[in-house]
Order: C-alpha cells, then structure tokens, then sequence
C-alpha cells in the first residue's frame, strides 16, 4: 500500500481544476454562442467522424425538493411536481432542434442523468424522457447508462423501473451517514435505508452502483468520518467518489446557511482524506485516481488496469472519447474541437427554445495548443504517462522545446517522488496518482497567473 503522508496533502492542498475538459469552463466566452455550436453539428454530420463514433448524452434536471446546503450545482427547489412535466416538454423540443442538424438515429454509448435531482420525475415523466431520446437517438447494447439517485426519493419499486427503462449503473448521494453531519448540511437520510436500497440494486442486476462521499463538512471530525468510512466499507459499493467540500458561500447561495464555524479545521479535513485512502485501499478498493475508488473487478478498475481509462465532463469512464450533447439548463456539451453550454435558469431556457433557438450561452473554439495540451493533461490524468514521440508525431511539434518551462516544472515533482522524467517521457508514479490533479496543473496554460487559481476547489 501506498503510504501519503499528511505533509504531502497539505503540500498539495492548493485550488485547481478537476480537468474533466480542458481548458476548463471558466474559459467559455460568451461570442461562442448558437451558430458556431450549430456549426459543429452539422460538421459531426458530414464528417466522416460523426458516423463511426457514437455520441455521449448529459441530461440535465435541475429540480429538488429541498435544499442541501453544501450543494454547488446548478437547481431548483420546488414542491411542485407540474414544473417538471413542464420542462420535459421544451427538453422535448431541444431534442429536435439538435436532432435537425445532427440527424436522427445517431448511435449512443453513454448516456448520464444528473441534476438537482433527476429522481425528482415522477415514475410517467421518467419514462416519457427516455421514450424522448430512444426516439432521436440508438442507444447501443453493452453501453453506461447512468443516473444520480437521491436515496429519499426512491424504493425497490422505482430502482425497478430504472432497469427497466435502461439504465445499468446506479449513482447514490451519501455523503456522510453521521446524523449530526446530515443535519448540519440539511440532507438527513439514515443508514438503514441506503443499505437496503443498495441491497435492492443488486439484486435488480445494476452492473455497478457508486456511492458519493464529501469530506469537510461541517460537525465533521475524523472520528465520526472514520465510522461513515467502515460503514461504507461494509456497504460494499462497486465504486466510490471521495470528493472535497469546497466552501464558497460568495459563490453558492446555499452554502450560505453552512456554518463556518462548524467546519473542520484543514487539519482535520487532511487527516479524513489519508484515513480514507487507508481504509479503501485496504478494504481491497483500486485508487483510479481523482478522488474515484473502484472494486478490481469493476470496468472503471480494469480500464486502468488495460490503459483504456476516459475522462469526460462526468468524470472517469470507461467509454472511448467521444462527443457529448447536453440538454436541459446549464448542460455542457463537446462537438469536434468546441466545448459549449446552455443557459443557466429556466425562463432564458425557455424563451430561447420558444423562439426556435438551441440555448447556447457561452462556449469555445479550441486553439490548436489547446488541443495539444488537453492531449497532454488527459494522457496524465487516465494513462498516468505522456510518451513524446506520439505526441510529436500527432501534433508536429518537438515535445522538449514546446513544454520546456513545464517540464522544469515537474522536476520538483520529480524530487519528491511523484513523477518520473524520462528521455522519452513522463510516467506518473503510484504516489503521484494521489496528487495526478497537480501534476496536471502544470500543462495548463491558463493557470500561470495565479488569481486564475482562486476560482477553483482545492485538489485535496
């Protein structure tokens, strides 16, 4: 097992990008708006690309009942069910308007819910969204069917309907199983009914259910984390995402009502990551890298076994690299070498798709270094090495002289064990895949100056 000592965390406890794009979206500029993303679209359609790669679907559903306070995601909180019968009727129409430029019938390889609180559809609405998109779109067979699942809002019955409607990997919201915690953060959910919904998953034949952890939230002590971690480690997910909790009430509304004071202390948030790595990794768990854990016999474990691990706008996957279409509020979508995002409330949603108009924001066209050096950071961030003669030969240039301040940069890294500089390249090491996010960092070009850095979550 690999030992990471807390003087390395707190070395590495800096801000930074999780880097599921590059450049990341504080980079989208609004003169990147609905023609260049149609263009894009219809360029997918022509080009020989768009027929032999299948696409990624992002669902976005920004409804919740009630507030969590540490959420940073773009919702709306409602206890009006009828909102939402409303808004699948302009995801409906967005559908079309992408379908009109991309055609009909494109092949999909993954398909993700996330929200707010995508089980906030009723059991009609869930199944009136997926009658929506396997009429546009050709779901293939042995492809990552995934929705995030509130455990307050679901029973064996509606995990039932998940499988039936497709689905065949499960996402549940834990974050902490403290009761104090869960007050504190306005999510109360016992134990008991996380395990038993688990237990139904299982037995309903999801092919993998993941768990989501945050670690540095308020009334939280290593103590109380260290009983959440073996009750964790008892449940028995097939993988685990072990996030951060970044407090940035400037920014997220809801953090607001978050009481400083009750948040720990960065030496005790540093103490429940290496606490974490110790009990997952000696529960038998994979570290795959960015705070994602995975049983050895999970495809996201195997996949970094293989070097066919992804990294895409909804983390780590297994499934080759490949365009995704968002729908729905604040969705963020990648065609060709552009990134794009919708608008971010519900009445400029719909006003633009009532005047016939996809409901892009803001988006960017990527320059060639930008491609390059997203090439780079995300050999990094999945293979954990970059090799320079396939970089130079992909992009034409000499790999040396075109990053020689970033690979000065990494010789410090290099002293203290976390990577290994080579002739020929740069190989991550077991220790550095802790710290892969700083590693990565040092490709980006944006973030040079320094007051770029104050508008991302710590990488620990």
């Amino acid at each position: 097992m690999t030992v990471v000592t807390t003087e390395l965390l707190r070395r590495f406890d800096v801000p930074g990008p999780r880097y599921t794009s590059y450049p990341t979206a504080d980079r989208f500029v609004e003169a990147f708006g609905e023609e260049e993303y149609v263009l894009a679209l219809q360029q997918r359609r022509v080009g020989s690309v768009g027929k032999a790669m299948p696409l990624s679907l992002y669902v976005h559903i920004p409804f919740c009942q009630s507030l969590c306070y540490y959420c940073a995601c773009n919702k709306i909180i409602t206890r009006h069910p009828e909102r939402a019968e409303v808004y699948l009727r302009y995801l409906s129409r967005e559908i079309d308007l992408h379908t009109a430029h991309c055609g009909v019938g494109q092949q999909v390889s993954q398909l993700h819910f996330g929200g707010g609180t995508p089980t906030f559809l009723s059991d009609e609405g869930l199944r009136e969204l997926m009658a929506m998109l396997k009429r546009s779109f050709t779901l293939v067979p042995g492809g990552e069917y995934s929705i995030e699942v509130d455990p307050r809002t679901v029973d064996e019955s509606r995990l039932a309907l998940l499988a039936e409607l497709g689905f065949n990997r499960l996402s549940f919201g834990v974050q902490d199983f403290d009761p104090e915690v869960q007050k504190a953060v306005h999510r109360v959910q016992p134990a008991e009914q996380v395990f038993s919904l688990i237990e139904s998953s299982r037995r309903l034949g999801f092919e993998s259910v993941n768990v989501d952890l945050i670690y540095g939230l308020p009334r939280q002590t290593p103590e109380s984390f260290e009983r959440t971690l073996g009750q964790v480690s008892e449940l028995r997910p097939d993988r685990i995402a072990l996030y951060a909790y970044a407090h940035l009430p400037e920014r997220f509304k809801a953090q607001r009502r978050i009481i400083t004071a009750e948040l720990p202390m960065a030496s005790a948030k540093l103490s429940m990551l290496a606490q974490a790595l110790e009990v997952f990794e000696g529960a038998g768990y994979v570290y795959v890298g960015m705070d994602h854990f995975a049983l050895p016999q999970d495809s996201l474990a195997v996949a970094k076994r293989q070097g066919r691990l992804h990294r895409n706008f909804q983390g780590y996957s297994t499934q080759p690299d490949c365009d995704l279409i968002g729908l729905g509020v604040s969705a963020i979508g990648r065609i060709g070498a552009t990134y794009s995002q919708n608008v971010k409330t519900l009445d400029e949603y719909y006003d633009a798709i009532n005047q016939g108009r996809l409901p892009i924001a803001r988006g960017l066209a990527l320059t060639k270094d930008d491609l390059v050096r997203r090439s780079v950071i995300m050999a990094l961030m999945c293979q954990g090495e970059v090799l320079f003669e396939p970089m130079e030969a992909a992009w034409l240039i000499d790999f040396r002289s075109y990053f020689e301040p970033e690979l000065q940069q990494l010789e410090e890294m290099a002293g203290q064990g976390l990577v290994k500089l080579a002739d020929d390249g740069v190989q991550v090491t077991e220790l550095g895949w802790y710290f892969v996010r700083g590693v990565a960092m040092a490709f980006d070009k944006y973030l040079q100056a320094n007051r770029n850095r104050a508008r991302f979550s710590r990488i620990i």
